[in-house]
């Protein structure tokens, strides 16, 4: 499976002072614990993974990296995760888009599509295994993340900051990464632009990511 961009941005830019537990929903090939990992030198890391395929690269993954003594997986739905931990940063690159437009192929519908993980339950699941001052934090198109943020509300989450993604500075806002917690924050907005208006990688990006070995 490819490494996503959404999953790169989410791996380097979620953040919480000190977190010692962190979960990954949907953890895919587990690049996003394995950057957290690499950030976070104190947490202890566990993804879940519904797909076995997905999940086999992901335990391969964190046994061949640095951090195999604080990496776990968890192979199964995340609505069926034990809730006797909680946790003090959870994230997830969710799928986002209603089972009507399936394609095809069956991996990438279960990594695209809300039928396996529909936006109310990881909101209610993960809302129960937060720790008392834990984080969630989320990326997502603009429109869904708005859907995300009304059942996120009613769950007593908040978002406390926010992360506009756009493929070029005038381009429209392509992706929103959003932090919540139980303590609303008020906050404003910041910007990450991914290229410069020639197509290269834009330095803050570059700058961004680099330091992790993603393969591109």
């Amino acid at each position: 499976m490819k490494i996503s961009t959404d999953a790169v941005l989410l791996g380097a830019l979620a953040d919480k002072k000190l977190p010692l537990g962190i979960l990954d929903i949907g953890t895919g090939t587990g690049v996003i614990g394995l950057m957290l990992a690499q950030r976070f030198s104190e947490a202890l890391i566990t993804g879940v993974e519904l797909d076995p395929e997905a999940a086999r690269q992901a335990e391969e993954n964190f046994q061949e990296s640095p951090f195999s003594e604080r990496l776990q997986l968890i192979e199964g739905s995340f609505q069926a995760l034990a809730e006797d931990i909680a946790y003090d940063l959870i994230v997830s690159n969710p799928p986002y888009f209603p089972d009507h437009l399936k394609s095809k192929d069956s991996k990438r519908n279960q990594a695209l599509h809300t039928d396996a993980l529909s936006f109310e339950e990881l909101i209610k699941k993960a809302a129960k295994i937060l720790s008392k001052d834990g984080e969630l934090w989320i990326i997502l198109p603009p429109r869904q993340m708005k859907d995300l943020e009304n059942l996120a509300a009613n769950e007593g989450l908040f978002s406390i900051r926010r992360i506009w993604v756009k493929d070029r500075k005038t381009k429209p806002v392509i992706r929103e990464i959003v932090g919540f917690s139980r303590k609303p924050r008020a906050h404003i907005p910041t910007e990450v632009i991914l290229k410069n208006e020639d197509g290269t990688f834009s330095d803050p990006y570059s700058n961004l990511i680099s330091g992790f070995l993603l393969g591109f």
